[in-house]
Formats: structure tokens, C-alpha cells, sequence
């Protein structure tokens, strides 16, 4: 509750006086960078840099094994999903293959919330003191996409809101046709077709409801809205986090694409 608290009310690393280990040695190596600055901006500038707020801490999967386990199933049974239907099997290879990249994040996002998966995080390991030296005050290109602590709290916010409209696996299944099924991915070549088949989708979805929530008029509404939410989740943020510890430097779009394709 403290770590969400602090991510709201701003960074509290100044008022705390709290830094990593060494930093004050990472800034007399680093100082060279400074010079060109007056003593105001240089002031500022190293209270940016050595900044370790909520917003930008790197974080990691408490526990990796089993968490990434459990992400790995998610995501053969939402490659699966899209294998299964028989609409998008009659799609020409490329349109599937966009879909794949533009909707396989949302959709295993869906399934994280359809089966109740919940994960914590902890600090990545800060790199050593000697790696910030040869680095010389530079990131490594890996280093950006790190996931933060303020993506996992988006992440977890998204899966809150699914789990508080409690769908059930009719709702969950038309949704992810509506979220899959997304004609505005560019260079689709039946993109008319596509847009039929997601308003086929969000059809089945809403005719549903009235059955299972009779009283519920809104609800339709609500689930698209919370739905609208799952694009404000990087997929960098979802690779990074639950399938780089396994897949190592390996593309994960395209072993995707090995399974879409896979007979």
C-alpha cells in the first residue's frame, strides 16, 4: 500500500535523503558531464538522474519460476485461442500474422484476468559498480525496457477492473473475438471482413447480457471501456517481464508466429 501511495504523491527520494549504494562515487565519476552546466541546473540535474521514485524503479517477478510458468500456459492457450477459430484460420496469412502482433498482448492479458493469476514484484538488482563505470553514465539498450513499477501498477490496475466486472467464460470469449478481430491494424488486407467479424463478436457479447444480467444495462459499456484500458499496456512491458527470464534474447513475436503457424 505504501509502494501505490508513493507513486501518486510524487517522488519522496529528496525529502527522504535516500539513494542507492555508491551513488555518491557514480556521481564524482559521472561529474565530467555537469561541468558545462552552472551550479543551479547541475544541482537539479543530479537530483533527476539519482532520482529512484515509484515511477521509474526497475522491477522483477518475485518469483520467476513460477510465475513465469503459469504466464507460458496463459499465452499457449491465447495462441490457441486464435489457432481455434475457424473465421480467423480462413484470414490470409499476413492479416493473421498482424493480428497476432497487434492483439497478443491484450489477449494475454484477458486470460491473466479470466484465470486469476496474480504476481508480485521486487527491485531489479542494480547493476554493479563497475558496469556504471565502463558505461560512463550511459543506459545499455536493454536497459530501457525494463519494466518500472508504475507499469506493473498499470498492469495490475487493468486486471483489477476485469476481475471486479467478474465475466464469465461466454463474456470473456467474445471479447477477446472483439479484441482480436481489430480492423484498424494497418496493412490488412481484409480489413472489411475483420470489421464484420468484431462486430459479430461484440453482437454475441451484448445479446448475452440480457440473459446473464438482465438488470445491467450498462454493463455492456463498462466491459468496452475496461477493454479500451489493455492498449495502455506496452507488450515490451508483458515481454519483459513474464517471458524474458525463459526466452533469453530470442524474439518472441516470432516464436509466436512459430506456433500460430505450427500444424
Amino acid at each position: 500500500m505504501a509502494c501505490f501511495e508513493e507513486l501518486y504523491n510524487g517522488c519522496r527520494c529528496a525529502s527522504n535523503g535516500e539513494q542507492q549504494p555508491n551513488a555518491i562515487l557514480y556521481n564524482i565519476l559521472s561529474q565530467k558531464e555537469n561541468r558545462k552546466s552552472n551550479s543551479n541546473y547541475h544541482s537539479y540535474s543530479v537530483s533527476q538522474r539519482n532520482c529512484h521514485c515509484e515511477v521509474r524503479r526497475s522491477v522483477c517477478l518475485k518469483t520467476p519460476v513460477q510465475t513465469c510458468q503459469v504466464a507460458s500456459d496463459v499465452l499457449v492457450r491465447t495462441v490457441s485461442f486464435m489457432k481455434n477459430l475457424p473465421s480467423f484460420q480462413q484470414l490470409p496469412g499476413k492479416d493473421q500474422l498482424s493480428l497476432l502482433q497487434s492483439g497478443w498482448a491484450p489477449l494475454f492479458i484477458l486470460g491473466l484476468a479470466q484465470e486469476g493469476v496474480s504476481f508480485e514484484v521486487t527491485d531489479s538488482p542494480a547493476p554493479s559498480m563497475l558496469k556504471r563505470i565502463l558505461l560512463n553514465g550511459q543506459r545499455e539498450d536493454s536497459d530501457r525496457a525494463h519494466p518500472t513499477l508504475a507499469g506493473v501498477q498499470r498492469l495490475k490496475s487493468c486486471l483489477n477492473k476485469f476481475w471486479s466486472l467478474d465475466l464469465s467464460p461466454k463474456e470473456y470469449a467474445y471479447l477477446k473475438g472483439a479484441m482480436l478481430f481489430n480492423p484498424d491494424v494497418p496493412g490488412l488486407r481484409s480489413s472489411l471482413f475483420i470489421e464484420s467479424l468484431q462486430q459479430e463478436a461484440q453482437r454475441a457479447l451484448r445479446e448475452i447480457l440480457v440473459p446473464l444480467h438482465p438488470e445491467d444495462r450498462g454493463r455492456f459499456a463498462r466491459i468496452l471501456l475496461t477493454a479500451s484500458t489493455l492498449k495502455t499496456i506496452p507488450p515490451a512491458l508483458i515481454t519483459e517481464l513474464f517471458f524474458r527470464p525463459v526466452i533469453g534474447q530470442a524474439d518472441l513475436l516470432e516464436l509466436l508466429a512459430e506456433m500460430l503457424l505450427a500444424k
